[in-house]
């Protein structure tokens, strides 16, 4: 009888066992796999939750709450302003939307809008504060806010005295510079400032309430503006007392000036100018 040795049907010693692989087995990958699916889910379902209470009948917006009350602006314009741009509820309102409406109402500087649960938009406004008149080119009237922004709106009657500057477009901040830094010179005369000009050619001119236009002319380095206004004001109140009424003072020259439109009665007056006029 044959009989079979063991050894032939067992494995060579030194060849090796094949462990498993694939995705199924590695469950580091499998458990990290797992996570990252878990996270999309809940965000998938937090978002279908929020997309659905977005367009939910309910939350309708039933009030504009003001942080403060404003001077210029009434109730029944931000009403109107926000009635087309206010779309949606407390969720799907578009602030920005609201914001730029309200924007646009005259007196408005800047406005913030916020949500002010559970059912109101909560707006801060920043009105213009005029401090003078801006007429353009063409002529068409405006006015000018504290940081020299020109807007435009309706000056309500009883506003006060308010100074006219007028100049090439975007000159307005440099008008207002002038127009405070000449004020304060001629308060030491006891004069007003009714009007300031820049004209395209950037020459400088100032009438006075009083009536008198003075000249000065374009800023140069060897002589400033501010030279110019000191000398005119170092003469001015000698000047009217000996010739009475005049209309203009061309203080243009680097050593002097002219007086033009001096009253015929009065006496005259001697030209104190010598150079070129700038």
């Amino acid at each position: 009888m044959a009989r079979l040795r063991m050894n032939s049907l067992s494995q060579p010693r030194n060849q090796k066992v094949a462990e498993p692989h694939g995705l199924w087995h590695q469950p580091a990958l499998m458990n990290l796999l797992a996570d990252v699916f878990f996270v999309l889910a809940v965000a998938g379902l937090a978002w279908s939750a929020l997309t659905a209470l977005q367009h939910m009948p309910g939350f309708p917006l039933r009030e504009l709450v003001l942080t403060s009350p404003p001077t210029r602006v009434s109730s029944e314009q931000l009403e109107l302003a926000t009635r087309s741009a206010v779309v949606g509820n407390f969720f799907t309102v578009d602030l920005d939307a609201t914001r730029d409406a309200i924007e646009k109402l005259p007196w408005v500087r800047k406005a913030a809008v916020r949500r002010q649960w559970p059912d109101g938009l909560g707006v801060a406004l920043e009105e213009h504060e005029v401090v003078a008149r801006w007429r353009r080119a063409n002529g068409e009237l405006a006015l000018v806010n504290r940081q020299g922004e020109v807007f435009q709106a309706e000056l309500p009657e009883g506003s006060g005295f308010l100074p006219q500057l007028t100049g090439p477009e975007g000159s307005a901040p440099e008008l207002l510079s002038r127009y405070g830094e000449f004020s304060g010179a001629l308060t030491a005369v006891g004069q007003r400032i009714d009007r300031v000009t820049l004209t395209p050619r950037l020459a400088w001119q100032i009438k006075l309430d009083d009536g008198v236009t003075i000249e000065l002319g374009r800023d140069q380095a060897h002589l400033s503006l501010g030279e110019r206004m000191e000398r005119f004001i170092a003469y001015y109140t000698a000047l009217r007392e000996r010739v009475g009424t005049l209309r203009v003072a061309d203080m243009r020259y680097p050593n002097g000036f002219v007086l033009r439109g001096i009253d015929s009665s009065a006496q005259r007056a001697p030209t104190l100018a010598t150079g070129r006029k700038s």
